[in-house]
């Protein structure tokens, strides 16, 4: 089951599937595809899973074990990947909160966010070599551009699953939180983000012109909520 909650402007979608470990299966993908459509809007969104043991534990192979052609296998990769795609290019910031272990498919699932907060007990891994398979759903692509071409061969290609220490040290991990604090600490995180500024900034970032950023920062100039600001700070400065 996924859950879409939706709070001053924060959408935080949860994988639910205990029995699975928040394991990834067919009808999974179409809840998060209904979620995604649902949280449209929303100035930040956070995606986790249920419980403290998995953030999501990839794909269910219990379910897709019935796929047996190399067609049915391309399918699968290919919905799962436009999921993945989803998340990466959600007009606002994106925050994967691993409450818990994430790998093979649900580190995939965790890189197209664009921020990773995680409990200080969490490990990560692309580990789909011990499957004889490689990532599907373009975590190979995005785990290249967080921590380059050779560590994402060594790391995918030997299976290494990673504590979160050596998961930030890498780049794979962004913000590392004491459990008794996770909940707290992701939740302040996203409405810190919840703002058009940090939308614009996801759009710089992510790659346009000079004209383009400078277009984002004169509409932020002129916008409502800069002056307020500004206006509350020359206050207090008397």
């Amino acid at each position: 089951m996924v859950e879409l909650e939706l709070d001053e402007g924060v959408a935080v979608i949860t994988i639910d599937r205990p029995h699975a470990r928040n394991a990834i299966a067919p009808v999974t993908m179409d809840e998060l595809d209904e979620a995604l459509d649902k949280a449209a809007g929303a100035r930040a969104l956070v995606v986790r899973g249920a419980g403290e043991r998995a953030f999501v534990s990839g794909g269910d192979l219990k379910e897709l074990s019935a796929l047996r052609t190399e067609e049915q296998a391309a399918a699968m990769a290919w919905r799962m990947r436009s999921i993945c795609d989803r998340l990466a290019s959600f007009p606002a910031p994106v925050i994967a909160a691993l409450n818990g272990h994430a790998l093979g498919g649900g580190a995939e699932f965790a890189v197209a966010a664009d921020i990773r907060v995680a409990a200080d007990d969490i490990k990560i891994g692309f580990n789909q070599s011990a499957l004889a398979i490689m990532p599907a759903w373009g975590g190979a692509e995005r785990l290249a551009a967080l921590v380059g071409k050779s560590r994402a061969l060594l790391l995918a290609g030997s299976g290494a699953i990673l504590d979160v220490v050596e998961a930030q040290r890498l780049g794979l991990v962004d913000r590392v939180l004491p459990r008794a604090e996770f909940e707290d600490g992701w939740r302040a995180l996203a409405r810190s983000l919840a703002t058009p500024q940090a939308a614009e900034i996801k759009r710089v970032v992510g790659g346009v012109s000079a004209e383009e950023a400078v277009a984002a920062f004169a509409r932020l100039w002129v916008a409502d909520e800069h002056w307020a600001a500004a206006d509350a700070v020359l206050t207090r400065r008397g």
